[in-house]
């Protein structure tokens, strides 16, 4: 992972509550196979990561809150999962119609763990093969996708894991996707 991503704009899109682990290691995966990542959230300032939801992490400096944001800045997005930062995200219609954005122009997508939470609100899921973690299959299914047990699924641009251990075939599958999208 050295260039394939050399001039692509990456944005990750979190709010407080988001699995520490799971914006850092995708965040530097991208940066490392050469890419921009930039922070978008819901407010300015920073956001509060956690460990494993009850302890609370590192700070994150926001780089665009999303009222400045448009999913055509940028080539990709990412989307960390945490319980607490999806449940914020789907609750703003701005990040909401960020993340349909970025799937109606056929742009790759990454959500890990909660993070199909979002897409499930911007209802991008129908008739897609995906998985998250198991708490939130119901609503993916509900939202009319198919839902498989596997490390890191990818249906047309849309990359999804199931848990922070399935790390290593996430960021790996993101760059290869965000490269050849």
């Amino acid at each position: 992972m050295a260039n394939e991503l050399r001039g692509r704009r990456v944005a990750i899109l979190a709010a407080d509550g988001v699995e520490q682990v799971e914006l850092e290691q995708p965040r530097q995966a991208v940066e490392q196979a050469g890419a921009e990542a930039e922070l978008v959230s819901v407010h300015s300032g920073q956001i509060q990561a956690m460990n494993h939801d009850i302890d609370p992490g590192d700070r994150f400096t926001v780089d665009r809150e999303i009222s400045d944001a448009s999913a055509d800045d940028y080539d990709a997005l990412i989307l960390p999962g945490g319980t607490i930062n999806p449940d914020n995200l789907r609750r703003d219609a701005r990040a909401v119609e960020f993340v349909r954005g970025f799937v109606a122009a056929g742009k790759p997508v990454g959500a890990i763990c909660h993070g199909p939470w979002t897409l499930v609100e911007a209802d991008v899921v129908r008739d897609r093969k995906l998985t998250s973690f198991h708490s939130i299959r119901t609503d993916i299914r509900n939202a009319g996708g198919e839902v498989v047990d596997e490390e890191v699924v990818v249906d047309r641009g849309l990359v999804t894991s199931r848990s922070p251990r399935d790390l290593p075939a996430f960021n790996a599958k993101i760059v290869e996707t965000f490269a050849a999208g």
